[in-house]
């Protein structure tokens, strides 16, 4: 095993979880070459271990691994494939505490969120182990004489799995629990700042009895590990969870092999506040949706809009509550943990720097702290102008832009121009505005008077440049099969 200072931490009770080689056809391989990448903390900094950077040639023998395996595992009864995502389940709901501080060592979030995260993922493979039973084959009345008619769903074949730094564990379980329920066998790749949470994934998978080659972590530089899976015809399906940028990027790839594309993009979302809102819940709820993951998160609010009549206590109410919010390492559970890298503290930066010039004012924050090069303190920035880049761009970081409004038509517009369509975010306690905005806000998911929406069952994506298709639900499993239509003649 490659020297891994991560597992020689205390916090760490199942030091196997730390794994530091690639997983790849049952086996934990090395590259060939010896080439490895430095793995930090990002709240000091230091560097938790060295992780096997495997080439273009040995991703592509992970996808040779899937192939291999996918007829067996495709074929196998819908109840076996259900046991073993069940057995994976509950492992990874045993090793909760662990897996949880591998995550804040390598991404840097408080612990309770690292907690949380271990419990949203695991519910991702719980309720596809039980989806995994249920094969949807549907009868349907023939429009031919002596023929009968049916259509059935058929895993779509090898799939390829490309997960982001800031949720490295339930982004992995999202996809894969579905993939694997539905036939498929995956080679994933994690990203090169955060592979421990995969890689302690992949233990977890082949302690609960997972077949070689049915789920594969490829680890190394992203264009060197993704690129062959995007040419390779084999790969027949192909998910990403990060920014719209790389998102065109790998469609464009993929397009020479039409490869079956699910995408969860970038976001831009607004939170839109009317005078008529619980005040107190409106506050609440928006600190939730900026200030979780330290604002790293697709789902974090971009844009707060506030009624211009409650518009001054709003203000003054989140200044307040964000300077009580607490900033520290991880392990310590802050509200607020350091950023990824110093590329997203230069970018918060840059938003502030651009806001103030264009005459917004700094409520509170606006500086890094002194805990460390990538802590940035939670900034509010108040009468934010509407060509501010901070409007325009996903500054995904702990800065909250807030502006005012007048009319319902005037930031129904304001909130839908925009190339991202992920979520928006309402408060108001009138039904008939509730029902017309949930109806005019382009975005795959609106929440009313609540910040939380997410979970297993739902069909978690967004409209526009913000992605293709849904992951979650039944319709996240059907992402990942093909239909087949069966026309018999009984004559």
């Amino acid at each position: 095993m490659l020297d891994s200072a991560i597992s020689a931490r205390p916090e760490i009770a199942d030091k196997r979880l730390v794994r530091s080689f690639a997983y790849v056809g049952g086996r934990w391989v090395a590259a060939a070459s010896g080439a490895t990448f430095r793995v930090t903390d990002p709240a000091t900094g230091q560097e938790l271990g060295q992780v096997a950077s495997l080439s273009a040639g040995e991703s592509g023998a992970a996808v040779d691994a899937a192939q291999a395996a996918f007829p067996d595992w495709a074929h196998r009864l819908p109840q076996d494939r259900a046991a073993l995502l069940r057995r994976w389940f509950e492992l990874i709901v045993a090793h909760r505490d662990d897996l949880a501080r591998i995550m804040v060592l390598e991404q840097g979030k408080p612990l309770s969120e690292a907690l949380g995260e271990i419990d949203y993922g695991a519910g991702f493979v719980e309720f596809y182990a039980e989806e995994a039973r249920r094969p949807n084959i549907e009868g349907v009345t023939s429009h031919l004489p002596d023929a009968e008619v049916e259509v059935w769903r058929e895993p779509v074949g090898v799939a390829a799995l490309i997960t982001p730094w800031n949720f490295p564990m339930a982004m992995l379980t999202r996809k894969a629990g579905a993939a694997l329920a539905a036939g498929c066998t995956v080679v994933c790749h994690p990203s090169a700042e955060t592979p421990f949470s995969a890689l302690a994934l992949a233990e977890l998978a082949e302690r609960a009895g997972l077949p070689a080659g049915v789920f594969n972590v490829v680890t190394g530089k992203a264009a060197t590990v993704v690129e062959p899976w995007t040419a390779d015809p084999r790969v027949r399906a192909l998910s990403f969870t990060g920014s719209t940028e790389v998102g065109r990027l790998l469609y464009r790839q993929s397009a020479a092999t039409v490869k079956r594309l699910v995408m969860e993009l970038g976001g831009h979302a607004p939170v839109l506040v009317f005078a008529d809102a619980d005040m107190g819940n409106a506050v609440a709820e928006t600190m939730k949706a900026k200030w979780a993951t330290t604002g790293q998160d697709c789902l974090g609010a971009n844009r707060i809009y506030v009624e211009r009549p409650v518009y001054a206590d709003f203000c003054r109410r989140f200044v307040q509550a964000t300077a009580a919010l607490t900033l520290g390492p991880g392990m310590e559970d802050p509200d607020l943990g350091p950023l990824m890298n110093e590329r997203a503290v230069a970018k918060q930066e840059e938003h502030v720097a651009d806001a103030l010039a264009r005459g917004a004012r700094l409520a509170c924050g606006g500086r890094r702290s002194p805990l460390g090069p990538l802590f940035y303190e939670p900034t509010v920035l108040t009468d934010v102008p509407e060509d501010a880049l901070i409007l325009h761009e996903e500054t995904f970081g702990p800065v909250a832009a807030i502006l005012p409004f007048d009319t319902e038509d005037e930031v129904t517009a304001r909130a839908n121009a925009t190339e991202y369509g992920l979520v928006a975010y309402l408060h108001t306690q009138d039904p008939r505005r509730i029902y017309r905005l949930s109806r005019a806000l382009q975005f795959g998911m609106v929440a009313v008077n609540r910040t939380k929406v997410t979970g297993a069952p739902v069909p978690f994506g967004g409209m526009k440049q913000s992605g293709l298709g849904r992951e979650g639900s039944r319709h996240g499993l059907e992402e990942f099969t093909e239909i087949k239509y069966i026309c018999r003649d009984w004559a």
